[in-house]
């Protein structure tokens, strides 16, 4: 796969994380609840912004609400869609469910210990790296194997195009909205880390794999400014030759920035690692292709396992993984076992179909996506408290909900919810796209044990820092909320 795209550029805002909320831990009578949400709501730089809400006990099942704002109404979720990913993942693949990474060919090498092929077949295991190439590698040469005459990478497990046709073009190109391909090497992005220096000297930029900087021209634009100058950067590709612009300045004595690109040929990347690993691991590779034809009736020679869907669930709902939400998407339409010219709407279909055998009203939402990061998805605050409860009533009730990052100590939430009362007691999936803020989960409480919560904020002109700082009062709201 080749990208043919002329100087098309992207751009990447580093931002800091929230300073911590402080709030009272007296707490609110359910009554005060609608005023008290109502004042930050309606403060003057929020008023104009649309607010989807929906707070019910997980006890009362559905059948009183405590809150309700707008909740069957249709809103961008931003990153709050991989809640249904994931669990319609969990329901349907089955928390033991791993993906295979195969090499088939030959079952022996001739006696100079030479293979004639091999075919390396993905079925999109996004956790394969280094680690795993040079399993790989190892496995072969304990067969004997000292050189491969030809590699071929069969890339055609996932049926459709790896570009996701509702992302815009920023995001297809930063190391977040990263193709998704049956075959994933480094979750097919490039990561750099960006160092300050001196003052008035350019940032300092280290390849996460160093192997990586004989293939790539830069462009370094940066420099290092003083301890109270402002601080941004802008990570730019140019998809017309393998050029990373980096702009942007940060201070002295400043933490390190990572950034990350998307690979613009997510195959022949995976090739050319496998040419370099297996020749350090002492296996010669003289040629490499990609196919796209399905493999029939060969022999495995060696393989890898992805974690199980815990882990992979864990990492999409914690850190808000994007490719590891596609890859799960992709797999569910791969498992209709249905012909289909595109994984992305079979998948789709099938998550549809696990939502509604759980009890989630299938009106109450629309994806475009399985990461949230198209702005054709829409959802409903009503689907997410549906899925929360659907999802913590079923075997997978505990797996689900440990997945979601803790307020104040993991993932998204690590810096949200220090110093108030709500620390510790939110488990809750995060969402973020310019205007869009949003926040989904569990809450505990002692006097009605959990409250599920979605909050949606749409159509804001405001920083993604304020819009979370209310977010997060409400949820601070929330976790000292007393029947009275």
């Amino acid at each position: 796969m080749k990208l043919q795209h002329a100087a098309i550029l992207f751009s990447l805002v580093v931002f800091k994380p929230d300073l911590a909320l402080s709030a009272s831990s007296e707490g609110i009578c359910e009554s005060q609840l609608p005023q008290a949400i109502a004042e930050i709501t309606e403060r003057p730089e929020l008023r104009r912004s649309r607010w989807g809400i929906a707070i019910e006990p997980l006890a009362a099942k559905g059948d009183r609400p405590i809150y309700d704002r707008e909740g069957n109404r249709y809103f961008i979720p931003a990153s709050n869609a991989k809640l249904l990913t994931t669990a319609a993942a969990l329901q349907t693949l089955g928390a033991n469910f791993r993906i295979t990474t195969s090499v088939y060919g030959p079952e022996s090498a001739d006696p100079d210990g030479v293979l004639s092929y091999i075919r390396i077949v993905g079925r999109g295991d996004p956790s394969f790296g280094e680690a795993q190439m040079r399993s790989l590698a190892s496995q072969l040469r304990d067969r004997g194997v000292r050189q491969i005459t030809q590699a071929i990478a069969h890339d055609g497990y996932f049926p459709g195009s790896p570009i996701h046709p509702n992302w815009e073009w920023e995001d297809i190109q930063a190391g977040y909205g990263a193709p998704v391909t049956s075959l994933i090497y480094r979750q097919n992005a490039v990561e750099l880390t960006v160092y300050p220096q001196a003052v008035g000297q350019p940032l300092r930029l280290a390849w996460t794999n160093p192997a990586e900087a004989g293939n790539w021209q830069v462009e370094n634009r940066t420099t290092t400014v003083e301890t109270d100058g402002k601080e941004w950067l802008q990570l730019s590709r140019d998809f017309a030759k393998q050029t990373v612009i980096l702009s942007g300045q940060l201070r002295a004595g400043s933490p390190p920035e990572d950034v990350a690109i998307a690979v613009g040929d997510p195959t022949q990347h995976f090739l050319e690692n496998l040419q370099r690993i297996f020749a350090e691991e002492g296996i010669r590779v003289l040629r490499v292709t990609s196919s796209s034809e399905k493999i029939t009736e060969e022999t495995e020679i060696a393989k890898t396992l992805s974690p199980n869907l815990v882990e992979l669930v864990q990492e999409v709902n914690e850190d808000s993984n994007n490719l590891y939400a596609e890859v799960l998407l992709r797999s569910l339409g791969v498992a209709t076992n249905e012909a289909t010219n595109s994984a992305i709407a079979a998948g789709l279909n099938r998550l549809k179909t696990s939502l509604t055998q759980l009890g989630v009203d299938p009106d109450t939402y629309q994806l475009g996506d399985g990461s949230g990061l198209s702005r054709q998805s829409l959802v409903s605050p009503q689907a997410f408290v549906q899925t929360l409860r659907a999802m913590a009533l079923s075997p997978n009730g505990s797996l689900y909900r440990e997945s979601l990052p803790l307020g104040g100590s993991s993932g998204t939430l690590k810096w949200r919810f220090r110093e108030t009362p709500a620390f510790g007691r939110v488990r809750a999936k995060t969402g973020t796209l310019t205007g869009v803020s949003s926040l989904s989960g569990y809450v505990d409480n002692e006097e009605y044990d959990t409250l599920l919560f979605s909050i949606m904020v749409n159509q804001s002109e405001r920083s993604a820092s304020i819009l979370r700082g209310a977010i997060d009062e409400i949820v601070v709201l929330l976790s000292t909320l007393k029947r009275c």
